[in-house]
Order: structure tokens, then C-alpha cells, then sequence
């Protein structure tokens, strides 16, 4: 018994050795990822010259260019269609003429009434509205309940009877509409300026499976003029249960739409791989920010100026070892991504249209913010030396160990799983570009610093930015993407944890 002890403990230590072992190649090129260059990079990508990196703008175009500069300098391939720069479409709708009428009675848009811009261009003469209360439809009410409004226009209080009830928003108040064939929605709410605080907004899917009858916002007096009751009656009426739903009154509408669309884009760079060259790994950050005002640039120097200048100094180092004949076994896509801020725009769209095969893509490592100390570590002794890591056993079970076997051996950081809990009431697991990779089955991992005082502040600069914490993050997912790019084994799609 002692002798196979014995062996067993010899062989244990092997193997925990061998375990342990550095890769003398990977750091040889690990040097190229130091906080001296990411600095440099990022006062070029935060600069002033950017405008804040708005999707679409001036200086989100800039910033395109001199990304797809940086990779034909480092000789990566251009794979988008023979280009850098993989463009998508987003679409902006603006109002030519609308109208509103009560009895005849002409009311003035913006002060009386409001076309929600997500309406589609129309033309509607109605002699019924029908009253919904609410406009709610679950388990705990039904204000349809009884009532036919198949054709007709439905008439809703904003809001909900209790805040926080989940439903009030226009957008659920339509849908339910429309279950029930109402064919126009109008919503009775006293500041019309809620529903278009902010003005026009691009968006990016110009088709849509359902368009949702057309919304339009009115005033208490104009209410009144379809019901004869007050708002104040109509609330309670609301509140307490509708006992009134129907009145015949004279309703018209016109809105006359235009849609533009404007051309923005993704920035690939690509490294092919010698013997598993079909299988790639992803690193992706998104470059956009969300631009400026008339007098201040909201700069995005942690947001994510700080993913951005790591994925490019990440792609240099692996360039450097391709021309040095130590290249990755696995392909490396670097993709730098547009309109994360609106909606993770670009991913979403790459997503959709892969341009690599996503069941060969191994897996997408992620970077949104790595170069700042996160509120809750601002009085902790791990406060330098610290990562947040999201979803790494959400679909495969292979991504934890390879991310600890690397931090173990070359950077030593504390990793935090607090965000990886299905719980996070933060849910920063769906708020980056990563989740577009996972919702069609590519493992992923996404690394974060936490929010900070200067998040989405134009005092998020690039003077601000711990950069050794930054390079030695940077290179935690370096290390970790050498282990992927060149293991015998795939990465296994074996969790399903979404």
C-alpha cells in the first residue's frame, strides 16, 4: 500500500507540475501587451479628435479608420469581404406631417398630441374608441376582459395602477392592443415629452415580424373631448375598474414617415492558424462610445476604450508571433465593434451574419472595461489587483479551468465570479457583445472592472486609467487565448446555463 502511495503521489506531482508549466513562447510575446502601449493607444482612441465615438458620427468613422490602420499595419487579414471594415445599415425615421382630430377639432402636435416614432406611415377615420383602463393583460388583470375592440381604436391610461407592475410602458401596452385586433392605441398622459426625451434614435432592423398598431400620445383635454370625463376621472376610472368603455366619437389621424438609413461598422482582423486552422477564436470589445453635447465629450476611456486598445494590442502580440513562426494552431478573429451602446448593435448583427462559421467559432472572450478599480473595490485590499468574470461555465465546461490554470500561472489576479450569479440584479451577463454569441451557443467569457463614479460621465478619461492593472488584465485573456488557440482539444459546448 505504501509503494502505490507512494507512485500515486509522484505521478500527482507530475502531473501538478506539468499543470503548472509555462509556455516560454507565449511570454516571450507577452511583453508586447504593456501598460506604456496601451496607454499610447488609448490617448489616440479617447482623444478628443474621437467626439466622444457616438454610432453613427464623425468621429465614430475616425476612429474605424485608424483601427483598420493599426491592423494592416500588424499585417493581419482583412476578411470582410477583402476588407477591414464589415458595414451594416441603421435606419432613422423622421416625421413629414402628422395630424390629429376630434369632432373635427384640430389639435397641435407636441403640445396637444404626439406620433410615437415607431408608428408606420397612415390614415385613420374612426367612429368608436374603447376604453381599457390600463390596457393590461396577465394573470393578476385583464382590462380587455368582455370586450370587443377588433378593428376599433382602444383608448389607455399611461402607466400602471401600481409602479413597478412591469406593463406600463407603451411598447407592451401596443402588443396587448394587438392581441386583442385593436387597430390604433391612443395614451392618455399628461407630460407628452416622456415618450420623446432624447428625440429620434437610430435603430437597426428596418423589417420587422409585427408592427404593432400605431400609438399615439394625447392630453387630458383631448381625452375629454373623446369621453367627456376629466383626467382625474378617467384615472380612478382606471384604477378602480372601468365601468364606461365605449364612446362614439370622431377620430382622425395622418402621419406621413420618412426612413434614411446611414452606413456605420465593424472592424475585423484576422490571423489564420497553421494545423486547426478552420476553428477561430474571437476577441471582440466595442470601440463606440456615446458621443458629445454642444459643449462636453463623454470620452470612453474605460468604456470601452480600455476593450478596445487591449484588443488591439492583444492582436499585435499574436501578429508578432505568426511572423516569428510561432503563430496560434487555431485561426484569431479581432473584431472591434459599433453601436454596443444603442442595443450591442454590431454584434448582434455580426451574429446574425457571421462571416466565420459560429459552430467553428472555438469561443468569443470579451473585454467592456478593464482599466478602472470598480466602486466596490475602492476600499479592498485586492483593489490592484482584481477582474470580474462573467460567463465562463455558462456553456461550456472547459473555460474556467483554462482561465484559472492561466491567471495560476502568469498573472495571479483575483477573479471575481460576484457577476456570474443568475441572480445579478445588474445582469451584466446580457449587457455586453458577448451575449450575442452566447444566445446562438458560443462559449464565452467577458471581462469587467465594475462601474465607477465616471461611468458614462464625460470625466471618463484616459488620465484616470490604472494602466499596469489594465496591461495585467489584458494579459490574463492573452494567456487565456493562447490556451485555446493552441490546445489539442476543442472547447466543448457541454452547459447550457443562459
Amino acid at each position: 500500500m505504501k509503494q502505490l502511495l507512494l507512485v500515486l503521489t509522484i505521478l500527482f506531482s507530475t502531473s501538478f507540475a506539468w499543470a503548472q508549466k509555462k509556455d516560454k513562447t507565449a511570454m516571450d510575446f507577452s511583453t508586447i501587451i504593456s501598460a506604456a502601449e496601451l496607454k499610447k493607444q488609448l490617448y489616440v482612441i479617447a482623444g478628443p479628435e474621437m467626439e466622444g465615438r457616438n454610432t453613427p458620427s464623425v468621429g465614430l468613422k475616425k476612429a474605424a479608420a485608424y483601427l483598420e490602420s493599426e491592423f494592416i499595419a500588424m499585417g493581419l487579414q482583412p476578411i470582410a469581404n477583402g476588407k477591414y471594415q464589415m458595414p451594416y445599415a441603421l435606419y432613422l425615421d423622421s416625421i413629414l406631417a402628422s395630424s390629429f382630430s376630434v369632432n373635427s377639432q384640430n389639435y397641435v402636435s407636441g403640445e396637444d398630441f404626439q406620433m410615437n416614432l415607431n408608428n408606420y406611415s397612415a390614415q385613420l377615420h374612426a367612429s368608436e374608441v374603447v376604453f381599457v383602463g390600463y390596457g393590461m393583460s396577465d394573470s393578476t388583470r385583464n382590462d380587455y376582459k368582455g370586450l370587443d375592440v377588433k378593428g376599433k381604436i382602444v383608448l389607455v391610461m399611461a402607466g400602471t395602477p401600481n409602479p413597478g407592475a412591469g406593463r406600463g410602458n407603451f411598447v407592451n401596452k401596443q402588443a396587448i392592443a394587438a392581441q386583442y385586433g385593436a387597430i390604433a392605441v391612443l395614451q392618455v398622459q399628461q407630460n407628452l415629452s416622456i415618450q420623446m426625451r432624447g428625440g429620434p434614435r437610430h435603430y437597426l432592423n428596418l423589417y420587422k415580424k409585427v408592427n404593432l398598431p400605431n400609438l399615439i400620445t394625447i392630453k387630458g383635454n383631448v381625452a375629454k373631448e373623446i369621453t367627456g370625463k376629466s383626467y382625474e376621472e378617467l384615472l380612478a376610472e382606471a384604477k378602480n375598474g372601468v365601468l364606461k368603455h365605449s364612446f362614439s366619437t370622431k377620430i382622425s389621424f395622418n402621419l406621413l414617415k420618412q426612413t434614411r438609413s446611414e452606413e456605420t461598422t465593424n472592424v475585423i482582423g484576422f490571423i489564420e492558424g497553421t494545423d486547426l486552422k478552420d476553428e477561430v477564436v474571437m476577441l471582440t470589445a466595442h470601440y463606440d462610445h456615446v458621443g458629445k453635447t454642444a459643449d462636453k465629450i463623454y470620452y470612453g476611456a474605460d468604456d470601452d476604450g480600455s476593450g478596445t486598445v487591449s484588443v488591439l494590442t492583444l492582436a499585435r502580440a499574436f501578429s508578432e508571433a505568426k511572423k516569428a513562426g510561432k503563430g496560434p494552431r487555431r485561426s484569431m478573429a479581432f473584431m472591434l465593434v459599433s453601436g454596443e451602446e444603442k442595443g450591442l448593435w454590431g454584434s448582434a448583427y455580426y451574429a446574425d451574419n457571421p462571416i466565420i462559421p459560429l459552430e467553428k467559432t472555438v469561443c468569443d472572450l470579451n473585454i467592456d472595461m478593464i482599466g478602472r478599480i470598480g466602486d466596490p473595490y475602492l476600499k479592498d485590499a485586492d483593489s490592484s489587483n482584481y477582474v470580474y468574470i462573467i460567463g465562463d461555465d455558462k456553456l461550456s465546461s472547459a473555460l474556467r479551468p483554462i482561465s484559472e490554470s492561466a491567471n495560476k500561472k502568469y498573472t495571479n489576479l483575483k477573479l471575481d465570479y460576484t457577476y456570474n450569479d443568475p441572480n445579478d440584479p445588474n445582469r451584466f451577463y446580457y449587457r455586453s457583445d458577448h451575449y450575442n454569441f452566447a444566445e446562438k451557443g458560443v462559449p464565452i467569457i467577458f471581462y469587467f472592472n465594475g462601474v465607477h463614479p465616471d461611468y458614462h460621465q464625460p470625466t471618463d478619461t484616459p488620465d484616470k486609467i490604472n494602466y499596469p492593472l489594465m496591461a495585467k488584465r489584458a494579459q490574463l485573456v492573452y494567456y487565456t487565448a493562447w490556451e485555446i488557440a493552441n490546445r489539442t482539444e476543442s472547447i466543448p459546448r457541454d452547459q447550457n446555463k443562459l
